[in-house]
């Protein structure tokens, strides 16, 4: 397996797909690189090259007992960048993977970065706060509780708010077969600890350091991550950026909604 060691010696596992301009991807809790199969054949076969990575503690990179902070994550990717020696890369978050590649550039900056894309994303904020209105605390600490009581059943009991099929969505079983699949691979700590770094993380202060063309796209319909009080805030925090809401869509909308996001995510590494 092709890996990059950290810092503190975790393995990071990554795919690496065609040749050219790099598109590097961010995958969302509690999956791993291989959510991203479809948009990484999309970039590979348009001329790009498509990088994935397992976040420490999931897939198949490490399972150390700590490091699940986003400071320590976004070195991880800066690691993983460096040793690629990655050049004007764009990078691509979804969900929790929002909050890892706004705060590499906002740690290490954006000077092997030339755009972001922000998928459903926690940032700038996503739970509650006296100055912020998002979800309660109370419901993290039910997810935490969940996982801690029968993480299979938690899992399974996701899938239909994630893909939004009890909503009006269509997904196949297999995938939320895969879906389960996947989450089961991590850590469970790893897991656990990143429920509190994706809810409680503040980036408000990371938007104002990103100077570079960033593209929001949200599900008008997530219920999971809620629009208004995640990408509509962000694409209002960062400079220029632009957003893109999909009306009716729900938070994964990288199946639910692949061809238009691969559409619209390629149209935006052309501009």
């Amino acid at each position: 397996m092709a890996t990059v060691k950290t810092k503190d010696g975790t393995d990071i596992y990554f795919k690496d797909w065609g040749t050219g301009r790099p598109v590097l991807f961010s995958h969302g809790w509690p999956l791993s690189a291989d959510m991203w199969d479809e948009q990484m054949l999309a970039v590979a076969s348009a001329g790009y090259r498509g990088i994935a990575f397992d976040r420490r503690g999931f897939g198949r990179s490490g399972q150390p007992w700590s490091g699940y902070d986003y400071d320590t994550m976004a070195d991880d990717i800066a690691v993983l960048m460096d040793s690629l020696d990655l050049k004007d890369a764009v990078l691509v978050g979804f969900s929790m993977g929002g909050g890892d590649i706004v705060r590499y550039v906002a740690r290490h900056g954006a000077g092997r970065v030339s755009k972001l894309v922000l998928i459903s994303a926690v940032t700038p904020l996503f739970m509650k706060t006296a100055d912020h209105d998002g979800p309660d605390k109370s419901l993290f600490d039910g997810i935490r509780a969940g996982l801690l009581r029968d993480r299979p059943q938690f899992l399974e009991d996701f899938n239909p708010l994630f893909y939004g099929t009890d909503r009006g969505q269509t997904v196949s079983p297999g995938i939320f077969r895969q879906t389960v699949q996947i989450g089961l691979q991590a850590s469970l700590k790893a897991t656990i600890d990143c429920v509190t770094a994706f809810s409680e993380t503040d980036f408000r202060p990371d938007m104002a350091k990103i100077d570079v063309p960033t593209l929001v796209i949200h599900g008008g319909d997530d219920v999971v991550v809620p629009l208004q009080a995640t990408g509509a805030l962000a694409a209002k925090m960062i400079k220029g950026a632009r957003l893109d809401v999909y009306e009716g869509a729900p938070h994964a909308t990288t199946v639910t909604h692949k061809d238009c996001l691969n559409r619209d995510l390629l149209d935006f590494i052309a501009e």
